[in-house]
């Protein structure tokens, strides 16, 4: 079959497009799935560079999120049919892994997953769509409902809104009913961001955050009961020199989500901010199976938009991933077979 192939860490060029890597076969318990679209997230970056304590079993084909159709199964798989459409859950949470990095992923024609991975794919939503949501969408709704708990008439301040995660941040603090403000490097991006239903945009290319929000909401009184700016969340989930900014645009009792450090896990911290203003910092590792579930639900019912900055055809899987990694991009970036 035709893949995209990781056979050691380093650079773009490390991910080589071959047209013979061998067919996966089924055991008992597993699925092969056609692969009809696959979605890139930040971690096949990490994947491809290499990450501390991570060692993969190369060769490795990349790409967490698939969607596509049954093409065969194996011996002791029940309820599914050749043909059914599907999605598949990148986490292995009964034999444990990960697709797309300790078994072989979706930047392929064919793709083996066990059958507890897999999601039915409603007639509704496309296979692209579906692709989209798994670990950017998972991981936002998460961190924006089960965990962070967004209420109506709070003001929202998104970094890295733009991306796969960050504007799924953006259309869930909306469906809440929250004043979202996004940040964004270009107004293109920014343009996008209030199709979405951001309320206001700062462009970080041309201001810095902090200041911005301090200017437009006010700065934060450490004492109840005094007229108080700033906001009432900000989503970081790029860390770096970012994370004390953060802190710094929270009102009294603020809260401060994170579920990733794109920018770097190791920041600057200010305790100062923490305790004088009672401060929460709440973190959320990735999606459970029923977040998928709901965003199905969601996209079905059009309630949400899984945004597609541009797909690539299977052979530029590599330059797909680029774009990705030199954030070119609004929203996510997706491969098809």
């Amino acid at each position: 079959m035709k893949a995209i192939v990781l056979r050691e860490h380093g650079g773009t060029d490390k991910l080589r497009f071959e047209t013979t890597f061998p067919d996966p076969v089924a055991g008992a318990g597993d699925v092969i799935v056609r692969v009809r679209a696959s979605s890139l997230n930040y971690h096949d970056v990490f994947t491809r560079r290499g990450m501390p304590g991570i060692n993969l079993p190369f060769p490795v084909i990349i790409g967490l999120d698939v969607a596509g159709v049954i093409e065969a199964i194996g011996p002791d798989v029940e309820g599914w049919s050749v043909g059914d459409r599907v999605l598949v859950d990148p986490i292995d949470r009964v034999d444990g892994g990960l697709t797309g990095e300790t078994t072989h992923g979706g930047l392929a024609e064919l793709c083996r997953v066990r059958e507890h991975q897999l999601i039915k794919l409603p007639d509704e939503v496309s296979f692209e769509d579906a692709a989209a949501l798994p670990v950017a969408y998972g991981t936002a709704l998460r961190m924006m409902n089960r965990i962070g708990q967004i209420q109506a008439g709070e003001k929202v301040l998104i970094l890295g809104a733009s991306g796969g995660v960050g504007v799924c941040c953006v259309q869930l603090a909306k469906l809440a009913g929250a004043y979202v403000v996004a940040c964004a490097g270009s107004e293109e991006k920014a343009a996008r961001l209030r199709e979405l239903g951001a309320d206001d945009v700062i462009l970080y290319t041309q201001e810095d955050f902090l200041k911005a929000v301090q200017t437009r909401y006010g700065k934060p009184a450490r004492r109840r009961g005094q007229p108080s700016g700033g906001v009432d969340v900000v989503v970081n989930f790029t860390g770096g020199d970012t994370w004390t900014k953060s802190l710094r645009c929270l009102r009294l009792g603020g809260r401060l989500l994170t579920c990733g450090a794109t920018a770097g896990y190791d920041p600057k911290e200010d305790l100062r901010y923490v305790w004088t203003f009672e401060l929460q910092i709440r973190g959320s590792n990735g999606w459970e199976r029923e977040d998928l579930h709901e965003l199905l639900d969601l996209v079905a019912r059009k309630k949400l938009r899984a945004l597609i900055d541009r797909t690539w055809p299977l052979a530029q899987g590599a330059e797909a991933l680029a774009s990705l990694e030199d954030r070119q991009v609004t929203g996510k970036v997706l491969v098809t077979a």
